[in-house]
Parts: structure tokens; C-alpha cells; sequence
């Protein structure tokens, strides 16, 4: 029965998510660079929460299909090589930023809009929310969003370009989910991650990862921009991923508008 069940789910969060083709690796100046398969609409409405570590269900991705998620940035010691190697292999991706580094290095905030990646919200300081009143939460969310927004755009609001939060920790309250959901906030989990908030060489990195996403075969990636392991193992990561035959998801919200200028 649990089968079934979740198949109907499987069906009914891909029908309410719209994917549509969108940058191919052809496209790329290096005709053997890993790319970036396809563009998967992100509708908050239909789906306000994802990510198998923290919900029941997550994106409709398929088998070796992954979508690359950073937190905690911008950091311009490592951001620079991890733009570099994103682009080095056509490849976009989703930066959670927080308010607080947005606001400290804008220039960073909109090279990564300018490159074609998705700038999501990570809150203002990276407090645990789950211990905070929701109140006082939906502040720092807030103040977080509006940091990104003035960084991104040159005017703070509390309306999110790109409506996609991610809770630092993963920690968070039913009542605090349920303001972002009223409000059209996606809350984005991850599938699978990498530690690398334990500090390891890249090459450990690199396998921990691998292996990880060897078992799980497909999903949302959480890494973090500001660890110099990260940004030393990401083009080995990426050739990997090349070298393996997975696809590259980039996530938008509905509405967006992609590099080439259409509108999904």
C-alpha cells in the first residue's frame, strides 16, 4: 500500500511542478562540459516544502538528476573559485545567502544572478529559528530577505525575488512553516549532503560525497560556499558528476524568467 501511495505522490508533485528544457551542454563554449540539463520550475503554491532530510517528499527528480544548493555565502575568498568552476562547466546552481554577507559584499550577490544561478534566502545571522518566538523569526527571515534584495536589486523588501528559504540548521517551527507558506515561501531541504561543516580534505570530501550519492542515485545536494575544502573539491566533483552520466537540475521559481529570457 505504502508503495502505491507513494507513487500517487510521485505523480501528483510532478504534476505540479513544471519542468521545461533549458541549457543544454552543447550550448557551452566546452563542448564535453557537464551543462545544465534542464530548468525545473519551482511552483511554492503547489509545493511548499522539500527535501527528503526534513519533508516526506521532494522534488520530482530523476534517476541521476541533481540539483546543486550552497549556503551561507556570498565569500569572496571561495565564491570566486566556485563561480569559476560552475561556469568552467556550464553549470548552475541555487545560493542560499545570508543577509548579513549579501549586504557585505553585494557585488557577489549579483555576479551570481548575472551568471544565471538562483539567489535564495538563508536568513539574516544563521540563528537556530526553531528556539526563536515565530515572531521574532519571521524577523530575521525578514531582515534577511530584504539584505538580499537591496544587495541584488539597490532596494530592500520583504518581498523575495526568488521565494525559496532554506532554515539554517534545518531547524524550524510548525508556526513559522506555516507563515511561509502563507505568505508563497518555498521552504527548500536537501536530499543528501556533503559535512562540510567537518572540517576533512578535499579528496575525504570528495568520496564522502560520492558515495553518498552513489546510494541515494538522484537529489538535492547541500553544500556550503564559504569551506575552502568545498571550493577545492568542486571541479572534481563536477567531473565526476560529468564522468558518470548525471544531469544537472537548476531550480526557478514560477514566474522566472531563465538566462535565455523565457518565461516558465
Amino acid at each position: 500500500m505504502t508503495r502505491y501511495l507513494s507513487a500517487a505522490l510521485c505523480a501528483a508533485v510532478a504534476a505540479l511542478i513544471a519542468s521545461v528544457a533549458a541549457a543544454k551542454a552543447g550550448e557551452c563554449p566546452r563542448k564535453d562540459a557537464l551543462g545544465t540539463s534542464r530548468v525545473l520550475t519551482v511552483d511554492a503554491a503547489a509545493l511548499p516544502r522539500v527535501g527528503l532530510k526534513s519533508f516526506p517528499q521532494t522534488l520530482p527528480l530523476n534517476d541521476r538528476e541533481v540539483v546543486l544548493t550552497f549556503d551561507d555565502g556570498p565569500w569572496p575568498p571561495t565564491d570566486k573559485k566556485i563561480l569559476a568552476a560552475l561556469a568552467q562547466e556550464c553549470v548552475r546552481a541555487t545560493f542560499f545567502l545570508i543577509g548579513r554577507n549579501a549586504a557585505a559584499h553585494p557585488e557577489l550577490v549579483r555576479r551570481m544572478a548575472a551568471e544565471g544561478h538562483t539567489v535564495a534566502h538563508h536568513s539574516f545571522s544563521h540563528p537556530n529559528l526553531k528556539y526563536l518566538k515565530p515572531d521574532a523569526a519571521i524577523g530575521e527571515i525578514d531582515k534577511g530577505i530584504a539584505a538580499v534584495e537591496a544587495a541584488l536589486n539597490g532596494a530592500a523588501t520583504t518581498t523575495p525575488t526568488t521565494p525559496f528559504f532554506r532554515f539554517p540548521y534545518f531547524e524550524m517551527s510548525p508556526a513559522t512553516l506555516e507563515v511561509l507558506q502563507k505568505r508563497g515561501i518555498a521552504v527548500l531541504g536537501a536530499d543528501l549532503w556533503a559535512s562540510d561543516w567537518n572540517p576533512m580534505k578535499p579528496a575525504q570530501q570528495l568520496k564522502l560525497l560520492t558515495d553518498r550519492l552513489q546510494a541515494a542515485r538522484k537529489g538535492i545536494i547541500l553544500l556550503h560556499d564559504p569551506k575552502a575544502q568545498t571550493a577545492t573539491m568542486l571541479p572534481a566533483f563536477l567531473r565526476y558528476l560529468r564522468d558518470n552520466h548525471y544531469r544537472v537540475v537548476h531550480l526557478v521559481p514560477a514566474g522566472a524568467k531563465t538566462v535565455s529570457g523565457k518565461a516558465h
